[in-house]
């Protein structure tokens, strides 16, 4: 039976990680730890097999924890926690030999594929004393040997220790969202037809080292040539790509391809959270508080304005523009003989600077609310107004369709009906969105705790509100309250630094 130590300060965590580890068969709950120093304790106590470990923990953080842990227990598996993911941290983790890296809310599915993996390791290893294998010599110069300066005479061992052709290497990793140890296999057995490569799994991800002086740009054509020869789905993998250095400096290749691909990532999160975005002002506009309205519309912008090039994030808000004039006039309907209130093209593209769109902005969608009230509220069916009346009165319920469409006296397919031709959305999108905006208030007026406000909205499920918080908004609960404690401290004049 392997002990488990489960760290984190989160009690909905640490009941979700010991109910799952529940009926795992080999692994057991040895105990819970939910500070620094008293992770280390425990862990000096207990001496785990494994240790679930947060990042971010009071006292000692969790990577601070694992680094004391190296020197006496090197065998133990770490896998760590973490709200959301950022270079530096996994920069960090990589040489203490961290084993996986989840992102929280962590769903039962990849906690338990997370303990398969973990399993078939702890099967696998083999006392302190025993003699390693080239295998485990290799790992561990991937895993841990790379990612730190090497002396030039280190670097001559390791060149006849592995019969290494090159004194040169490039690093790439790649993140895939299905089979990780499948489609890795595949990458490297293709790779290898041309160049001499090492490949594992380090936290959770592909990373690959090509022994040769290869071009960035070389590498990437054939690396984009053999996902296609694997029939690699496409959207499923995210790469990055270091630079080509020598043996010594091989660090900066890993750091390089480390960056690139959490750049990659946090791209793909903006998008994400742009979409989500212009998703709830559309549904918002014309319904919603004016008020409401307006702040959604400028946390949107001011987003897209800071995140790239100015006349991208014009072109960005034409095409957006274009969608709200048709969601509040029905202009560009079909067969309308509506005219638009304005035409966005001209007007955006005109404008020059950041001052300028703030005023064009603030005018514009002024003209677009009022239209929008109109619109919408004239037009909307008896029975759909008594419903949203309805779910706004008792959305923190366990609220169902079939309760609107009785409190509005229809059916529940006619309703459903209702609110796909009028609001452009489906009964329980909209109660998700109201359920997540009335959370985000809670959360930043800082009276309750991340747990008691999904009960306040309805959710009685912390872990399952967390999930559908950060699907909704782009983060977790927590980072959103932390986020408001960093803003009110920066409106208050405070240092955030010191927070």
């Amino acid at each position: 039976m392997y002990r488990v130590l489960i760290v984190d300060d989160e009690e909905p965590v640490l009941d979700s990680y010991e109910f799952m580890l529940k009926g795992t068969g080999d692994f057991a709950l040895a105990g819970k730890a939910r500070t620094g120093f008293e992770a280390l304790k425990l862990i000096y106590e207990l001496e785990p097999d494994l240790v679930f470990m947060d990042i971010n923990i009071p006292g000692l953080d969790g990577l601070e924890v694992i680094t004391e842990v190296r020197k006496k227990f090197v065998p133990m598996v770490f896998i760590l926690s973490t709200a959301y993911e950022r270079f530096d941290l996994a920069q960090r983790a990589i040489p203490l030999g961290v084993f996986a890296y989840l992102v929280k809310p962590v769903s039962k599915k990849t906690f338990l594929g997370a303990l398969d993996e973990v399993r078939a390791a702890l099967k696998n290893r083999v006392p302190d004393q025993a003699p390693q294998t080239e295998d485990e010599a290799a790992r561990q110069f991937l895993q841990k040997t790379i990612w730190k300066e090497i002396s030039a005479e280190d670097w001559e061992g390791y060149r006849e220790r592995f019969s290494l052709p090159s004194d040169k290497g490039i690093v790439f990793m790649a993140e895939l969202d299905q089979d990780t140890e499948i489609w890795c296999g595949k990458i490297a057995e293709q790779l290898s037809y041309r160049h001499r490569c090492r490949w594992d799994v380090i936290l959770n991800r592909g990373f690959f080292l090509v022994f040769e002086e290869l071009p960035r740009d070389t590498l990437e054509g054939r690396l984009l040539g053999i996902f296609r020869e694997i029939k690699l789905p496409p959207g499923i993998c995210c790469y990055g790509i270091g630079e080509p250095r020598p043996g010594p400096e091989l660090y900066q290749s890993c750091n390089g391809a480390l960056r690139e691909l959490q750049n990659k990532l946090n791209s793909t999160d903006m998008k994400q959270r742009e979409r989500q975005k212009i998703v709830q002002l559309r549904h918002k506009i014309g319904i919603a508080g004016a008020e409401e309205v307006k702040k959604l519309f400028k946390s949107l912008w001011e987003e897209v304005f800071s995140s790239g090039d100015f006349t991208l994030a014009k072109m960005k808000m034409c095409a957006l523009f274009l969608f709200l004039i048709d969601d509040c006039t029905g202009s560009y309907g079909a067969h309308s003989e509506l005219e638009p209130p304005f035409y966005p093209a001209e007007e955006i593209l005109a404008l020059e600077d950041m001052a300028e769109w703030e005023l064009w902005a603030d005018d514009a969608f002024g003209k677009l609310l009022f239209q929008a009230t109109l619109h919408r509220s004239g037009n909307f069916p008896l029975p759909l107004g008594k419903a949203i009346e309805y779910i706004h009165g008792h959305f923190a319920e366990g609220l169902q369709l079939s309760a609107a469409a009785e409190a509005a006296q229809v059916s529940s397919a006619y309703l459903s009906r209702l609110f796909s031709e009028h609001l452009k959305t489906n009964f329980v999108d909209y109660l998700t969105e109201l359920r997540i905006e009335q959370a985000e208030k809670l959360i930043l007026e800082g009276r309750m705790n991340i747990k008691e406000v999904a009960f306040a909205v309805g959710y009685q499920d912390p872990n399952y509100f967390s999930k559908i918080f950060r699907k909704t908004t782009g983060v977790l609960p927590t980072v959103y309250a932390a986020q408001g404690r960093v803003s009110s401290a920066q409106e208050g004049g405070y240092e955030t630094d010191k927070l």
